[in-house]
């Protein structure tokens, strides 16, 4: 409720939402009523974000409720300004965190609101304040990763953004990566490790633009994520494990796209080359196998990004040495995505045959001698050696959101139609009937089965037990006698005859002669 001064309060949960809501529905006539009440929404959220609102979703709550009043609705532009530059001035952390929820919500409804953040320099100001605040305030710093990691895949940063990243803010994120995790929504840090991923995108159409606009600056942008993976790998393969996690649950296109990119990046660069524990390598391959064979024939571009990882995974890692792992099942793969001989795959178009016929080129697979390669000034391979150029893999984008369609879904789904067209046709076009509800009947017993043929049941006569003492005279035991010995074996009688003795052979019976 509204005190003295017009500032609200709550003294529990339920005043919270009744003042929230009176001022929201507060008619708003003049921008001083306007800025009034996103002040009173500001003061009266934050105060409630330590009290009542412990979870982020109830947070996000409040601000679906700004976005959809008519205080917002009638002054979109207007309001969105005013947070921006507030997310610019505020220092407190509570109107922070809120300022950027309302951001965050807002800007995954309308994309406007990131390139507006982008333009106003709010970039700047969240790499600030994720350096400050990630020992002080955890929610806010979760909150502020995911808002830079969204406004950053939506637009493309300005030089001066990018080159204000040094390596002490990547080398941050990595460290962040080793520790435990302190959400136990998050383990494995996916909100850092998206950071990471968009920043590697951004570098490469960075990279990408120096070389055909001419307002680009003269001395290009080092891509610091590289080259942090490049001087102090070894310290941070936990990032690695993870983004191969993160591939092989990832059904949003625009996530895999991300980590392919990066991929491509530590397959051909030389310092990078064996930057994955093998047994990480191996769980990769068997990912890029099961996608490009699940990855629908429409699904070009996303297969031609797989491909174009698949070749330097298999040229330059470990994965080239003996023994070769599953050096069958990509060569069956490669004659699969061929069309070869297989009715569920359409005939490739011609980039996807050059890729594929560069995969099919690796030494290892054509049962070739590797050669060591020449290597470029700069210790990475030449742009013609690496094959696909890194402009080509940073252009590949998709629209954030969008799943990745799924091969087996649609044949799942074909199967489900066929069934019911064939269905209507067998009952005269009209859909096939459910069979009618079974009537259960009572079940009767069953006679019992006699167990004599004639009818009358046999009782076998009890055993009693055989006792191992017995008494005598009630004093004292006496063991049982033991057993009869066997009978003792009688020797084979044997005749005498004049030359000798007969053989046992010739004897016809054991006991006695032999009838005459």
């Amino acid at each position: 409720m509204a005190d003295v001064q017009g500032a609200w309060t709550a003294e529990n949960e339920q005043q919270f939402w009744t003042a929230l809501n009176q001022i929201l529905s507060a008619p708003c006539d003049s921008y001083e009523l306007l800025d009034n009440a996103l002040r009173s929404w500001l003061d009266l959220v934050s105060k409630a974000r330590d009290e009542y609102l412990d979870d982020e979703d109830e947070i996000a709550n409040c601000s679906e409720q700004l976005i959809h009043s008519p205080l917002f609705s009638a002054n979109k532009d207007y309001v969105r300004t005013q947070i921006i530059y507030s997310l610019l001035q505020e220092d407190e952390y509570a109107p922070l965190h809120v300022i950027a929820n309302l951001l965050l919500s807002d800007g995954r409804t309308e994309e406007e609101t990131f390139r507006q953040m982008i333009k106003e320099g709010c970039f700047l100001r969240l790499l600030e304040l994720i350096k400050g605040c990630g020992a002080k305030d955890s929610r806010l710093h979760r909150l502020l990763l995911q808002l830079m990691y969204e406004m950053s895949r939506i637009e493309r940063l300005r030089d001066e953004d990018l080159m204000q990243i040094d390596d002490g803010f990547v080398t941050y994120l990595f460290q962040l990566i080793e520790a435990l995790a302190d959400d136990a929504n998050d383990p494995y840090h996916y909100s850092v490790i998206r950071v990471l991923l968009v920043l590697n995108e951004q570098y490469m159409v960075a990279a990408t633009s120096a070389a055909t606009e001419a307002s680009s600056p003269i001395s290009p942008i080092t891509n610091r994520v590289i080259k942090i993976l490049s001087v102090c790998g070894d310290s941070y393969r936990t990032f690695g494990e993870n983004i191969i996690l993160l591939l092989n649950r990832e059904t949003e296109t625009s996530q895999q796209l991300l980590i392919l990119k990066l991929l491509y990046l530590l397959f051909t660069t030389v310092a990078t080359y064996e930057y994955f524990y093998t047994n990480d390598l191996h769980v990769l391959l068997d990912v890029i196998i099961r996608n490009l064979l699940d990855l629908p024939s429409e699904m070009d571009i996303l297969r031609h990004t797989y491909l174009r990882v698949l070749a330097p995974l298999l040229a330059h890692t470990q994965l080239s040495k003996p023994p070769h792992y599953k050096r069958g099942q990509i060569l069956s793969l490669i004659e699969i995505l061929r069309g070869t001989g297989n009715a569920h795959f359409m005939p490739p178009e011609p980039t996807t045959i050059r890729l594929l016929d560069r995969v099919a080129s690796t030494p290892w697979l054509a049962d070739e001698e590797p050669e060591s390669p020449s290597l470029s000034p700069i210790g990475s391979l030449s742009l013609s050696q690496t094959g696909s150029a890194v402009s080509v893999i940073a252009k590949v984008s998709e629209k954030p959101g969008v799943k990745t369609p799924s091969r087996k879904s649609e044949m799942a789904a074909a199967t489900v139609q066929t069934t019911t067209t064939k269905g209507k046709s067998e009952h005269g076009g009209s859909p096939p009937r459910p069979p009618p509800p079974r009537t259960l009947r009572t079940q009767k017993s069953l006679p019992e089965v006699p167990r004599h043929k004639h009818g009358v049941p046999f009782v076998h006569p009890p055993v009693p037990p055989v006792p191992h003492r017995l008494h005598v005279h009630g004093a004292g035991q006496k063991k049982m006698p033991p057993k009869l010995p066997p009978p003792r074996r009688r020797a084979k009688m044997v005749a005498a005859t004049g030359d000798g003795v007969r053989t046992p052979s010739e004897t016809s019976s054991p006991v006695g002669p032999a009838p005459g």
